[in-house]
């Protein structure tokens, strides 16, 4: 499988275990303090080739997300859960630590932020909390697999109603989504 995108990943390790899987280039970051130099690198490919940011399921991970979109606008995003991410000996998280298929998957599943001319429908937060996906015991839970489910990531609790929107997801689409969570609590 050739991907098109430049893929940006966090380390050495993190590019040894996607082109493990996958014929692609990779941009390392190396951690979550990005440099300006690394940032223009990954604004030079996003102009040239499109980048699929592709970064560990933890806090740094999100980090580098977020500076990453603000210096970037556009770029695409795979995810992976914590539970495909944990080293086999439980003492480690991260990409390298991923099996092929679930590196494969992860980017057949990417996605493309919105832009300011899209008009997707903003989920309610009314929704959200109906859906217990906001204000239980148990919102955490379900946000969690609520993301594996959606491709999109864990989010908290303040930010799925954004998540939602910059991924384009649509209210069939989380409708679908809480149904098999609802199924699956049985």
């Amino acid at each position: 499988m050739r991907i098109k995108e430049v893929i940006v990943v966090e380390g050495k390790d993190d590019t040894t275990a996607v082109k493990r899987s996958v014929d692609a280039d990779t941009i390392e970051t190396n951690g979550s303090a990005i440099s300006k130099e690394t940032l223009m690198k990954i604004k030079h490919a996003q102009e040239k080739r499109g980048v699929i940011v592709f970064t560990d399921p933890d806090y740094p991970g999100r980090r580098i997300r977020a500076i990453i979109e603000e210096h970037v606008p556009g770029v695409k995003h795979a995810f992976l859960s914590k539970e495909k991410t944990i080293a086999k000996n439980g003492k480690g998280l991260g990409i390298e630590h991923a099996k092929d298929e679930d590196i494969r998957s992860a980017l057949e599943n990417v996605y493309t932020p919105k832009t300011e001319t899209d008009t997707t429908t903003e989920i309610p937060i009314k929704m959200l909390v109906e859906a217990r996906l906001i204000g239980y015991s148990n919102s955490r839970d379900r946000r969690t697999k609520l993301g594996e489910l959606l491709k999109i990531g864990y989010t908290n609790g303040k930010q799925l109603q954004k998540r939602l929107s910059v991924f384009q997801i649509s209210l069939k689409q989380l409708e679908e989504a809480i149904s098999q969570l609802n199924m699956e609590e049985k």
